[in-house]
């Protein structure tokens, strides 16, 4: 029953804060989200590609946006609130360095569900999509 309601749902990532370095976190996250077959979409100030993926520009209007894993500092995070909160994404992931009470506060009051937690991790322990 899980397996089927799983395929059903479209965990079209953002990756808040995506860098064109491969030593990047963001960059392996885009790539582990890619190779597991889950639309992601890079976003960050940097120009570039990953896996042949556009690095598109902050604030660039998105649909269907289902998580956000975020890796930006916390003193960066605020500008980009009412951002996400159009997105009205699913879920928000606060990576590793990226935990923030007063911006998950905020998500909370918005009715977004929000953790910290590693993509990196949750994916290469198949709980990515649960």
């Amino acid at each position: 029953m899980g397996e089927y309601h799983d395929s059903m749902v479209n965990y079209k990532t953002l990756i808040l804060g995506a860098s064109p370095n491969n030593e990047r976190y963001s960059f392996k996250a885009v790539i582990s989200l890619f190779n597991a077959g889950i639309d992601v979409i890079p976003m960050g100030i940097k120009e570039g590609k990953i896996a042949n993926i556009k690095i598109v520009a902050p604030f660039t209007v998105l649909k269907d946006i289902h998580t956000i894993s975020l890796y930006l500092a916390p003193q960066k995070q605020d500008q980009y609130l009412d951002f996400i909160l159009k997105l009205k994404p699913h879920r928000i992931i606060f990576n590793p360095g990226t935990e923030n009470k007063i911006f998950a506060k905020k998500l909370s009051a918005s009715g977004i569900f929000w953790e910290n937690a590693c993509t990196l991790i949750l994916l290469s322990t198949n709980q990515y999509q649960t």
